[in-house]
């Protein structure tokens, strides 16, 4: 069985979601994982993840959506965790890609989902993109003054540095479709030396498609791709690295077992 660590059902209608769901059965696709951007959105999460057995859920307030309303609290995060279907906060982190929100108010939001996170004691889903120095200072950072807190860095796509500085800080490392394109030569060296314990697969649908579908709408059922190349990188088979990525799931994500 494969799990879909990271995607946004809610981005699809209410005809496209059972069919969608019923392709990810098909693909030996289990259980998924939708994720938070606005507490509004996560609010409403619970409850879609309520209505299927195997689906999960996370909370918390993507840094493009950081200043559109007051930062939330670590308290108020973490009071959001109770459902039973909540199994993680985020997504959070820094995108100096897009800068859609202020860079200190990102770091700000950021710092509050760290807090959030070792308060809930659950994991903190990391979205990085073109901030890598200060996504890791952040982590030592946070680390050094509260102490080491469960954390993946979604949809890696970053520098090896940052991958060796968040494993060093006992982070995971999951890989989206991007892994999958011909020019993530750089990209398919790092996942290829990634700790066996450490690595996750995920689609972030409906975004970046994995090859041979790149350039369509994403969808859970296509991570087994993704998970097809990360096996080849490893020298594993395509069941053994099934097994492995619903194993570190597991045990980054407690409550799910």
């Amino acid at each position: 069985m494969l799990i879909d660590s990271h995607c946004h059902l809610d981005y699809y209608s209410d005809t496209d979601l059972p069919l969608v769901l019923a392709r990810a059965a098909e693909a030996g696709v289990g259980e998924m994982v939708t994720i938070g951007t606005t507490l509004a959105q996560s609010a409403t999460l619970p409850a879609m993840a309520a209505r299927h057995a195997n689906l999960w859920c996370t909370v918390g307030v993507h840094p493009h959506h950081a200043a559109e309303a007051p930062i939330p609290t670590p308290e108020t995060l973490a009071a959001m965790t109770r459902d039973p279907k909540v199994i993680g906060i985020g997504e959070s982190g820094l995108d100096y890609f897009y800068d859609k929100a202020p860079r200190d108010v990102q770091a700000a939001n950021f710092h509050a989902h760290i807090r959030g996170a070792r308060l809930a004691r659950l994991p903190l889903a990391i979205h990085a993109r073109d901030a890598d120095d200060d996504i890791a200072a952040i982590l030592r950072e946070e680390t050094d003054q509260g102490g080491a807190f469960a954390f993946l860095l979604h949809c890696f796509s970053s520098s090896r540095e940052l991958a060796e500085a968040a494993l060093a800080l006992g982070g995971f490392i999951s890989f989206s479709g991007i892994l999958t394109f011909p020019k993530s030569v750089d990209l398919r060296a790092i996942a290829r030396d990634v700790p066996a314990d450490r690595i996750l697969v995920e689609t972030d649908a409906p975004y970046l498609a994995p090859v041979p579908f790149r350039g369509k709408r994403n969808e859970p059922g296509w991570v087994a791709h993704t998970a097809r190349v990360l096996a080849e990188v490893r020298g594993m088979t395509p069941e053994a690295l099934a097994d492995l990525t619903t194993a570190n799931f597991r045990r980054l994500f407690r409550k799910t077992t």
